[in-house]
């Protein structure tokens, strides 16, 4: 069953038992009104024969209600009067006197009065019975009643009236709410298609065109389902440059080993400089095949954390020590501030990250250039920074320079000698992520870049 038809079908229901209700509760209260009216009528019948029957009292000695003539039997209308002796005879009626049956028979039993319904020749009556007393001693017993027929015919008309009133609404609040689902569902069908032409054509450039309000339902599900496609065409888009890129890395020292073996080949001997040069392609292979493996560990959240408590100012005076080294005299490396603190993570793996920061950083900064590590605590955080003086990123590459390969021609993630992948970046924010900490980077052309590296501050004790 279709969304459309058990929506439908859900408002038809809801809509059933809501006038199932409603009519149930018009239904009791015609009907007890009804009786109500009745009874009152019989009470008041009653009232007037008791009073002729407390006159005659008055001016006869009574031992019986045989005793009595009730000439009031004949003034009461439509209601129907029996007078019954003790002993069970009728008296008086102000029926035929074929009808010498009682109206209620098991109501002449009954010591206080009491209402009844009952049939009588096949009439419906309502039948009130009361025992009268003169004296504290029973006389007798009258019953009255009157006919139910009004009360019958009204609960049925009524009746008729609800269910066929009932369908007609139902009927009609199936047809609006099919059609008004029909209208309310047109987005999720637009929805449908465009999910179909995209699986089809394999476009993830489509979007759903919305004319409704933004903020209702309908237009937060669209406007979800285009940022999935963003999404989605964005890592498309990646994944098909990360493979291509990968092919790129892979192709050159192969091509490189490919030669050299083809040399040695011709020569028909081992020749040191080109297996020398077959050695430092397999390095390079083995590196790139390592920080690619890495990066799957980061990214599907198994990194694997030797997590202690580590010194950060320490491991930035080693970092800085290791890295001289490379910097040589081209340019001038200098801790700014320094602060004490404390962070658990695994020290090698933040090592790493500082050693990739400050080695890009003394990469991209011209000789005379200037490269300023600091640390410090901000905010109940770590916060390391790695400035330099050097060509800057351009704002158009700033978004994409922690993405796997990204190479842009005037990004810092190219590398100059050839022996960078442009992985660096990529895994220093997963390492940096994986701590629970987060990385930022702000450049301009000319000028430098500063990157700076966000963690949680240690606790008493790190977690194993």
């Amino acid at each position: 069953m279709s969304l459309r038809a058990r929506l439908t079908l859900l408002y038809v229901t809801l809509l059933g038992g809501i006038l199932l209700t409603f009519g149930l509760a018009v239904y009791g209260v015609v009907s007890v009104n009804l009786l109500n009216a009745i009874d009152d009528r019989l009470i008041q019948t009653f009232n007037t024969i008791l009073r002729d029957i407390n006159e005659i009292a008055q001016d006869e000695a009574l031992q019986d209600l045989e005793d009595i003539t009730l000439p009031s039997l004949d003034l009461t209308g439509d209601v129907i009067v029996q007078a019954w002796s003790r002993d069970n005879r009728l008296i008086a009626s102000n029926i035929s006197p074929q009808f010498r049956r009682p109206l209620d028979p098991p109501g002449l039993q009954s010591p206080v009065p009491v209402f009844r319904d009952a049939f009588f020749s096949d009439i419906h009556l309502r039948v009130l019975t009361i025992p009268l007393e003169l004296g504290g001693r029973p006389i007798g017993t009258l019953q009255l009643a009157t006919s139910l027929e009004v009360v019958d015919a009204t609960q049925t008309t009524l009746v008729t009236v609800l269910l066929f009133g009932s369908a007609i609404a139902m009927a009609l609040a199936g047809i609006a709410g099919w059609l008004s689902t029909r209208r309310a569902l047109a987005p999720l069908q637009a929805v449908t298609q465009t999910a179909l032409q995209i699986t089809r054509a394999d476009d993830l450039s489509r979007r759903i065109l919305y004319q409704g309000p933004p903020d209702d339902e309908v237009g937060q599900l669209i406007h979800a389902f285009n940022q999935t496609l963003g999404r989605l065409e964005n890592l498309f888009n990646t994944q098909r440059r990360f493979i291509a890129d990968v092919g790129h890395e892979l192709r050159t020292p192969l091509t490189v080993i490919k030669g050299n073996v083809d040399l040695m080949r011709r020569m028909g001997y081992s020749d040191e400089e080109s297996l020398a040069g077959i050695e430092n392609e397999v390095d390079r292979l083995t590196r790139l095949v390592g920080d690619l493996l890495l990066l799957a560990q980061a990214e599907s959240g198994k990194l694997p954390l030797d997590t202690h408590t580590v010194e950060l100012d320490t491991l930035i005076l080693e970092a800085m020590q290791q890295m001289r080294v490379l910097a040589r005299d081209k340019l001038k490396m200098r801790i700014a501030d320094i602060d004490q603190v404390l962070v658990c993570g695994d020290r090698d793996r933040l090592k790493q990250v500082l050693v990739n920061l400050i080695g890009n950083a003394i990469k991209y900064t011209p000789p005379g250039g200037e490269v300023v590590v600091g640390v410090g605590k901000e905010d109940m955080q770590a916060k390391i920074t790695v400035s330099d003086t050097g060509t800057g990123i351009p704002e158009e590459d700033l978004p994409y320079v922690f993405e796997r390969f990204y190479r842009g021609e005037k990004s810092r993630t190219r590398s100059r000698d050839g022996k960078g992948f442009g992985l660096g970046l990529s895994i220093a924010y997963w390492i940096v992520r994986n701590h629970g900490g987060r990385i930022e980077v702000d450049s301009n052309i000319g000028q430098g870049t500063t990157f700076c590296v966000w963690l949680p501050l240690a606790a008493e004790e790190c977690p194993p």
